[in-house]
């Protein structure tokens, strides 16, 4: 049980810490990061990847650069601070390594590339405005204005809508397939458009939400999508790892 720093006579030692991160709800989060971590420097050497000296070294002087750690002596106190021994330093700066060589190569362009060409509907997205009302009824009597005027849309919004988008009348802008509730989405990417749509009401009543289908935008691999399905490469690759190893919380 290590002290982490003392008040006076009294000192926080590692069981209080742990302590505070649980109640605060972090510790969790913490431990499923060093997880993933792990699982990532395990498969990187399953593979044969291999981290250079040079690599290691050219890592710990940005390290230092980046601190301000200029001189050999600032190293070793910042170290020493922490409890922390060079040889645990230099293993933290190789495992950082192999993780990026990990992730860099589950998530290169061909990857990248592969995976849209097979997924390419999930992201198609479609670019909305709404109108939140408090009532059915308003709702109801605005859809109706709506449908004989849709070019008002704008203005009803900023007039009646009680959402933080009223200012911008309405306008949500690009919507991606997963971001609103699936009996929502699936008439918004079935509509055309200029379609309204709605009133949709809350699950406990509280508003009713009207939308406007404003554009239809297929789906391309520009850079937004590229990095949501990196995001989604490196999730689906670590869960497949996990499965992998026996996982026990301690």
């Amino acid at each position: 049980m290590a002290s982490i720093v003392r008040i006076d006579d009294e000192v926080v030692d590692t069981d209080d810490f742990i302590r505070v991160l649980k109640l605060n709800g972090q510790f969790e989060g913490l431990v499923e990061q060093q997880v993933r971590d792990r699982l990532t420097v395990i498969a990187a050497k399953k593979l044969g990847m291999r981290v250079s000296t040079e690599e290691i070294q050219a890592r710990a002087d940005q390290f230092r650069r980046v601190r301000g750690l200029h001189r050999a002596a600032d190293m070793n106190r910042f170290l020493d601070v922490f409890g922390v021994s060079l040889d645990e330093f230099e293993a933290y700066v190789t495992d950082t390594l192999y993780q990026e060589k990990m992730l860099a190569e589950i998530t290169n362009d061909d990857a990248v590339q592969a995976y849209f060409k097979l997924n390419s509907p999930k992201f198609d997205c479609v670019e909305v405005s709404h109108i939140v009302l408090a009532e059915e009824g308003q709702a109801r009597e605005v859809m109706s204005i709506l449908a004989d005027d849709p070019d008002s849309f704008a203005e009803m919004a900023r007039e009646h809508s009680i959402a933080d988008t009223r200012e911008r009348g309405g306008v949500i802008g690009k919507v991606l397939r997963g971001s609103l509730k699936s009996e929502i989405e699936a008439k918004i990417f079935n509509a055309k458009a200029g379609d309204l749509i709605g009133p949709f009401a809350a699950p406990d009543g509280s508003f009713y939400e009207i939308f406007s289908v404003t554009a239809k935008c297929p789906a391309t691999l520009d850079a937004e999508v590229a990095s949501e399905v990196r995001r989604i490469l490196r999730e689906e690759w670590l869960a497949a790892r996990a499965q992998e190893h026996i996982i026990e919380a301690r």
